[in-house]
């Protein structure tokens, strides 16, 4: 390795810069906007992502973010409580399912980017 990393921001887009800003906040993630049309959004201290107001269909329909939690269930029950699809056009939310390597369920947010939200079991931690 050349040298080790701090961390690793993956950069997600948006249809609708200021629905995504009020998606995540929903979600408790923390913005830290850094001009027009960009942030850091982040869940915890050093775990986050560059939101961009930039939209490319083909793009965010086919990013994937995964974001592995310790409690699957209460953060499902969390957020199945938030009614996202209510509250957000084409947001989808849809139930835990078990896998060989631990669970997920899975979350579309407004610009189409699917989340995985997981957990691995104590003996995968791909």
């Amino acid at each position: 390795m050349i040298q080790p990393g701090k961390s690793i921001r993956t950069f997600v887009g948006a249809k609708d810069f200021g629905e995504s800003c009020r998606f995540y906040e929903i979600l408790e993630f923390e913005l830290r906007h850094h001009g027009k049309g960009f942030a850091y959004v982040s869940i915890s201290p050093g775990i986050g992502f560059y939101l961009q107001e930039y939209y490319e269909k083909e793009w965010c329909e086919n990013s994937m973010v995964f974001l592995e939690v310790d409690d699957l269930e209460a953060y499902f029950d969390k957020v199945t409580a938030l009614d996202l699809p209510g509250k957000f056009h084409g947001v989808k939310v849809m139930p835990i399912k078990q896998q060989v390597w631990g669970a997920e369920f899975f979350i579309i947010d407004p610009a189409g980017v699917l989340w995985h939200i997981g957990t691995f079991r104590s003996d995968n931690q791909a």
